[in-house]
């Protein structure tokens, strides 16, 4: 059924900016320039990672990659430790472009800093984390929290755009219960690029099937508002075959996918023939360990690549072995001999 748009925003058109900046985001939009539907890698904590972005790239590359969640609190604040950590997430290559970096905070000040750097960093855009459930992020008014405040959030968008990027963001329906009606509005009457919305609520965490049919949803608030921001359907996707039939059914202009991931570096490249390939899989994985030794080493803890072996080593026998062997390791060098020793 048909939902009404609040009035305020089925007349609000976004703020006026100067004709100079307009044609020169213009310029910078890659959205513009996707095809259609466009499949994104969804940015996932201590997985893509600079590393295993890098193979992504590799294997099969999105339309679209998306760094790590990143503080822009601490890329402002944090010494020089935890400098040097939050830098290594902004890492890329141009082989991953277009590439977005996404940012957290509540401080529409901080965020215009860390946009300023990367922008300064030379990324193609910047994506602010509005959906993330995780406590920690939330009780500093950051992420889904954002979604129950949204003059902050929409403030932040505003710091945000002073960078000169297109600015996205990733959202969820709603807090406690589905509010995509309200919620969405509020984003769409800013100038953003894209909106990604994952198909749960902040309560629903990842406990329940995403609600696709809120994404169609989504696609007639937006329609309805006359605005021309993409929309990005997240949640449940687990190839491309599946993302290409969500986004006929629902409208949407893409697909972002992010655990069919894990394990899985040719997600994006369609193929069947490396899915469930003993050999093709400890290639992946060896591949991956050497960027993470050469990208990453100092900066990130090696028990980061042991969350990765459940997902590349499975579905062949003594695949459980082997397993086992590598969570025992300590150092990229001893895992890269016991897979070498086992292809």
């Amino acid at each position: 059924m048909s939902r009404k748009v609040p009035a305020f925003a089925a007349s609000y058109r976004p703020r006026a900016t100067s004709y100079v900046c307009d044609i020169v985001l213009a310029m910078k939009n890659f959205w513009t320039k996707l095809p259609k539907p466009f499949f994104a890698l969804a940015p996932l904590d201590d997985v893509t990672d600079a590393a295993f972005r890098r193979l992504i790239a590799r294997y099969g590359k999105p339309d679209v990659m998306c760094t790590e969640f990143t503080s822009a609190d601490g890329l402002i604040f944090a010494g020089d430790s935890g400098q040097a950590k939050l830098r290594a997430k902004l890492l890329f290559s141009d082989s991953e472009r277009p590439i977005v970096a996404q940012l957290f905070t509540s401080s529409p000040e901080r965020m215009k800093k860390a946009a300023e750097h990367v922008a300064e960093l030379d990324f193609d855009g910047i994506d602010i984390n509005m959906g993330c459930p995780d406590r920690a992020v939330e009780k500093s008014g950051c992420g889904a929290a954002l979604i129950k405040n949204p003059k902050l959030a929409r403030e932040l968008i505003r710091a945000a755009q002073e960078a000169g990027l297109p600015i996205s963001v990733k959202t969820r329906i709603g807090y406690l219960l589905d509010e995509l009606d309200t919620w969405l509005p509020e984003l769409l009457a800013e100038n953003l690029s894209a909106v990604t919305i994952h198909a749960r609520t902040r309560k629903e965490m990842s406990d329940v099937p995403a609600r696709w049919d809120t994404v169609a949803r989504a696609i007639e608030i937006r329609d309805k508002m006359k605005s021309k921001v993409f929309i990005i359907g997240n949640g449940d996707v687990k190839d491309i075959f599946e993302a290409r039939e969500k986004a006929r059914v629902s409208g949407c202009d893409g697909v972002m996918l992010g655990r069919a991931i894990l394990g899985n570096p040719f997600l994006f490249s369609n193929s069947q023939e490396f899915k469930n390939r003993k050999e093709a899989k400890l290639k992946a994985l060896s591949e991956h360990l050497v960027l993470f030794e050469e990208l990453l080493a100092e900066t990130a803890n090696y028990a980061t690549m042991k969350k990765h072996f459940a997902s590349y080593i499975k579905g062949w026998s003594g695949a459980k072995e082997l397993r086992m062997k590598l969570m025992e390791t300590n150092r990229v060098l001893e895992a890269l001999a016991i897979i070498n020793g086992d292809i």
